[in-house]
Formats: structure tokens, sequence, C-alpha cells
């Protein structure tokens, strides 16, 4: 066919198709924008380098997370072989408490009621023996829970990922955890069976009330070991482990209840149960041991728990520990704590209180951390830091007394401002000229910043140190008036080298330690240090007697013996605080509320100083008064004599007769001699 063929009028498609095949002109296309460009060359390549990138970063960052882990291995040898069992004492060697690590099994899961095994695993994870590790079915329906019930219902996590958490970790809710959690969660499930894991889980879970363990939950709540629980009691056990202290049934019976009905509902709906193997369970819920008032105790167990690891991190088997808990201060100052609570608490809004006693050597006599240690487990006496106010202010005077002030020095009260902080009096008054002593025993702020700041913050800051408060304290004048959080125990210790002739020492709970062969393991050795010279303290001593005489601790004045102390009420009345000793024992107690909000006028001159009293009344009950050192002194300025009352002189007077030690007892030399009838005597009464 030749070329004209292609215009064959009978083939009119044909001329068309070959058109179609030709090169068109086309008009000349604008240059497309320099982005457009770049994105069509770099877009691809960009992508690329960005999801290297992500990838080395999580291989790095899963690879740095698996060098920092613990020794798995060694931690699973300890956890599967011997436990530490722990049996504490006190000072006359009556038991007060046991403890053991949460590492070992105690039970074998044979030997577990099927019923309760069943329940754990309706309840915490169906598909238990199902998944490796991880479960994405639970964790999607955990999420559409919560989200159907706009709050945090149910969990995601599996009991794989609970024993990797317990077993190795702490309870922190951060990424770098979550990571080590998700790692040790693959090896466990790769190096034991699932009995395995499950028999850790069973004997390691926390269980509320400082419980470990289903066994040990059962001897706590219903007295009797896990493998004798009935239905009704598996069922609160198994409900525990989500929130141990909201269901404990010894903090509310009927929560704990209505949450075993819906372990039983679990039961069902699984179809490890029916209806009616449950009717009864539900008719008939479990009861629960009655707690008595020893648990203020568990506290100080706690303590020395916890102790125990700090100084033999290592042990294994059983070991005593004997300790410094004296159980009739220790009842002392749970009365005194709760007396204050349930008289005064509600009207003032007051929800909690703690108290702390220490000898002169730094021994704990007496712990109360809570109103409830069932309710809460906090210490509050050694773990919750708080503002102290006033309190905090003999150590400023003590730095003033070191600078060169005497107990004597005048100092005027007027206004203050520094920078546009203006400090207030709690009352009205202007004191006008006072002394030392007087501007502490009724605690004038404004003198108080004066001193601060004619001293200095460093001088300040080192004399906290050296008492022992551990900070950190802020470098400026707040300081003054108690804006340094500080724990119970860290006051009332800083405290001691007052009553002390100036020794410090750190307090202490254990005596010794002995495994079950009668082996000694650890014997406390007494240590002591000078850390203030013993005029000075004796100057404190003074002074904080008169703040008990005639100042705002007047309501902690006992009758009978010497004491001295300080009150301390921090902003908006939200702590009240009162810290003071005898010639025998050091005592501080606070009160507060855990949220920080404020009390309706509770004040450490009033709600505190009151518990106190009580306490060391209750405490020294029976016990001949104790000489206090620098107490008490035979002239007074006129500063100080014009603010005493005579009532305060005579009862003064009457406390220092009592607190005199027998004739007998002093030396040859005792007071230099006296006379009678125109003659001297020695002190042995010779002529």
């Amino acid at each position: 066919m030749s070329e004209d063929d292609d215009k064959d009028p009978h083939y009119p498609m044909r001329e068309q198709l070959r058109r179609s095949r030709e090169p068109r002109e086309r008009p000349p296309l604008e240059e497309p924008p320099a982005r457009r460009r770049h994105a069509r060359g770099w877009h691809p390549r960009f992508l690329t380098i960005a999801s290297f990138s992500i990838t080395a970063l999580i291989l790095g960052f899963l690879a740095f997370a698996l060098g920092t882990l613990p020794d798995l291995q060694r931690a699973l040898d300890m956890a599967q072989g011997q436990t530490l069992s722990i049996t504490v004492v006190d000072a006359t060697g009556e038991d007060i408490g046991r403890r053991g690590r949460r590492t070992a099994p105690t039970v074998p899961l044979g030997e577990t009621p099927p019923y309760l095994i069943k329940a754990v695993l309706a309840t915490e994870d169906r598909r238990f023996y199902e998944h490796g590790g991880f479960d994405p079915r639970g964790i999607a329906r955990a999420a559409w829970t919560n989200l159907i019930h706009f709050d945090l219902v149910e969990g995601g996590s599996t009991i794989t990922q609970q024993v990797a958490k317990n077993l190795y970790l702490n309870h922190s809710r951060t990424i770098w955890r979550k990571a080590q959690e998700a790692l040790i969660t693959i090896w466990l499930e790769n190096n034991l069976s699932k009995d395995e894991i499950l028999t850790l889980y069973l004997n390691r879970i926390y269980m509320g009330a400082g419980n470990y363990g289903m066994d040990a939950a059962a001897q706590y709540y219903f007295g009797k070991s896990v493998r004798d629980v009935s239905l009704p009691e598996a069922a609160i056990l198994a409900g525990l482990p989500k929130a141990p202290s909201r269901f404990a049934p010894t903090n509310d019976l009927n929560r704990a209840r209505a949450r075993a009905d819906q372990v039983l509902d679990r039961l069902v709906a699984s179809g490890n149960l029916t209806e009616e193997e449950v009717a009864g369970a539900r008719t008939h819920p479990a009861e629960v041991l009655a707690r008595g008032k020893d648990e203020g105790r568990e506290y100080f167990v706690d303590w020395i728990a916890q102790q125990v690891e700090e100084k033999l991190p290592d042990t294994t088997g059983r070991i005593v520990v004997y300790t410094t808990l004296d159980l009739r201060r220790q009842r002392a100052g749970e009365e005194a704590v709760e007396h204050a609570l349930a008289g005064m608490g509600k009207e003032r809004n007051v929800s909690q209180g703690s108290l702390i006693a220490l000898a002169p050597d730094g021994a704990v006599l007496a712990m109360v951390g809570g109103r409830s240690y069932v309710e809460s487990q906090f210490n509050r006496a050694t773990q919750a830091k708080r503002q102290p106010g006033s309190a905090f202010k003999p150590i400023v005077y003590l730095a003033a007394l070191e600078a060169g002030y005497t107990p004597e020095s005048p100092v005027t009260d007027e206004p203050v401002s520094m920078g546009g902080w203006s400090p207030r009096n709690a009352s009205s008054r202007d004191w006008g000229t006072v002394n030392l002593t007087t501007a502490l025993a009724n605690s004038i702020n404004t003198i108080s910043v004066q001193v601060g700041n004619r001293i200095g913050i460093d001088r300040i800051v080192s004399t906290a140190e050296r008492l022992g408060i551990e900070g950190p304290l802020p470098r400026n004048l707040s300081i003054v008036l108690g804006s340094s959080e500080v724990t119970l125990i860290e006051l009332a210790s800083a405290y001691t080298p007052f009553g002390n002739e100036g020794r410090r020492t750190e307090p202490y709970g254990i005596t010794s330690i002995e495994a079950e062969n009668g082996d000694t393991l650890y014997r406390h050795v007494p240590a002591s240090e000078q850390v203030i010279k013993r005029e000075r303290a004796q100057d404190m001593t003074y002074m904080l007697h008169r703040v008990m005489v005639d100042g705002t601790g007047r309501r902690a004045a006992l009758t009978g013996r010497l004491a001295a102390g300080k009150t301390g009420t921090s902003q908006d009345n939200r702590d009240a605080w009162f810290v003071g000793y005898t010639g025998r024992e050091t005592a501080g107690v606070w009160f507060g509320n855990d949220d920080n909000t404020p009390t309706e006028g509770a004040s450490g001159g009033s709600f505190a100083a009151i518990a106190w009293h009580n306490y060391m009344t209750a405490a020294e009950k029976g016990l001949p008064p104790a000489p206090l050192p620098g107490a008490v002194r035979y002239r007074d300025t006129p500063l100080v004599a014009a603010t005493r009352r005579r009532s305060g002189f005579f009862a003064e007077l009457s406390d220092l007769f009592d607190a005199a030690p027998p004739l007998g007892d002093r030396s040859e030399n005792w007071g230099g001699g006296f006379r009678q009838g125109g003659k001297t005597l020695n002190g042995r009464g010779k002529r």
C-alpha cells in the first residue's frame, strides 16, 4: 500500500490512527517551580533517610535499654531460690512484725486452689496461655472499655508484663521503663514456662497493706493459708492486684465485696464457673479478720525492712532484727495522734498526723506514720516533706548565737521590706525592743528575718546542714520562716543536739541482726559528733524552754519536769508542728493534709502542741524528771523578766527542784559549796 492509501476515503480511521502515532508539536511549557523540581528529586530520598534514621534510633534505644537491664538470670535465680524472712522485735524482744522479700514463691501452683487461679486469669489475663507475653486483643479490648466508660476501667498489661515490672523494675511511668519492661517480658517468655511465670505472679504481686503474694494476703486478711481459702475469699484476692489499697477489705469491706462480685461475673462470663456455682459466694461473701490497734507499728516495721535491705542487700534465709522500738511510747504516740484527729480533726479540716520520738543517742523510740496503716502505707514521719514554718527558727537562732549574739541581745520589732517581700507577724502586737530569747519564744517574724539578714544565708544553710537537714535549702531569706521542706524525722533529729550537750547522732532503729543459726550479721555501733559547742547548746535549751514557759508553746508545757521546744505553722495553716525535748527524749509531731490543702486554723501552738504534751505526759509517766542542762537560769535580764508571768516563774522554780539530782548523786565540788550557820559546807555536807 502506497502512502496515498492512507488517505483512502474508504478507510477514514487509518488516517486518524496514523496521525495519532506521529509526534505532535506542543506549545512550550512554563518552567516548573523550583520547589516542585526539588520535591520530585528529593522527596523519596528524604523519606528513605528519615526511615533509616528513625529505625536506627529505635534500635539504638532498645540496645541501650537492653544494656542497662539488671542481671535477669541472677534475679530470677534469687527469686526461685531461698527467700529472706524478717522477724522484727522491739526493745524488749517482743515480736512486732514480719516481712519478707517478694522474690520467691511460697506456694507451688499445684497447691493453689483451682478457682483462685481461674479467678486471677479471668480478671487479669484471659488469654495468658495463648499469647507470647503481649496480648493485642487484650490491649484493644481494654482501650475500647476505657473509651466507652470515659475512664481507666481496664488495663492491657499481661501477667508476664506485671511479673517483669514487679520482679525487676520500679513503678515509674516512663517510656524508658516501658522499653525495659517489653524486653524483660520477651526474656521471661523465652526462659520460663507459663506455669512458672504464673507461679511467680501469684507469689510476687502486691496485695495491699504491705503484703506481697496471695499467701501473705490470705494470712493477713483471712488468717489462713491461700491453700485453704474459699471461693468468696478467692474472689476478693483476685480482685486486689488492680488497686490493692483501694480494694483492700480491711480498708473498705463493702468496696472489696463489690469488686469480688465483678470477679465472679468474669468467672461466669469466661465459662470457668456457672452462675449456680458462684451463687453461694454472692449470698455469703467473705469475712475479714478484725485488725487491732497494733497496726500503727507497721510503719516502723516497713522502715526497718527497708534498712535491712540497705545494710544486707543479698541476704537470704531467716533473720531476726532487734530494734529500738519502745511499745509503751509507741502506744502513747498512736493515742496522741488519734486523739487529736478524732477530737478536732474534722472541725479543723485536719486528716493526717505523724509522730517520731528519739532517744539522745538517736534510737527511734516511737514512730507513727499516719492515722491508719491499712488505709495508707505512706510513712509521713520519714517520707513526707513539708514546710516546717517557725519550727525552723531554732536553727536560725543557733547560727545567730554562733555569729556573736547572746540570748540577751536586744533586737527590735519593726517593719521589714526586702525586694518587695514584707513578712508580717502572726499577731498585730508591737513588741518594740526585746531580747533574742523573747523574740524566739514569741516567734516574732520581723525580728527573725532581720537576724537572718544580718548573719547571712550561707551561715544559716551551713548550720542546718551540720544539724542534719539534707535540703535542698533555698538561698534566700524565706528559709528563715521555714520555706524549705523537711521530713519529721529529719527535723526532730536536728533538735537533738540542743538537749544533748551539742552532740548529734544519726537516727537508727536496728540494734542488731542475727541469722537463724545465731550468727550476728550486723550490730549497731554508737557514734556521735560534736556539732555545737556545749555552751551554745545550753543557750538554745534555755531559749526553747522559754517558748514553753511564756511563749507560743505554753500548751506543750509539762507538769513537774523541764522541757524545751518550738512551734511551727506553715503558710495558710497547711502544716502544724511541734518539736521538743526533755532530758530523756526528743519528740516531734506534724498535722496536716496529704493533698496540702489548708487547715481551718490548726497551728503548731494549739493542735500540735497539745498532741505533743499528751504524748510526752504518757511516755514519761512514772519516770522521775530528768535534768535538762541550760533550761533554767537564776538571773534573767530585765527584758526577759518584763515579759514573765509570776505563775511561769514559780512553775519554773518547781520544775528546777523536781529535776535536780539527789544530793547523794552530786560530786564533792557541786556548786562550789554552800553556807549554813555562817560556815561553808562542801557538797558532801562536811564542815
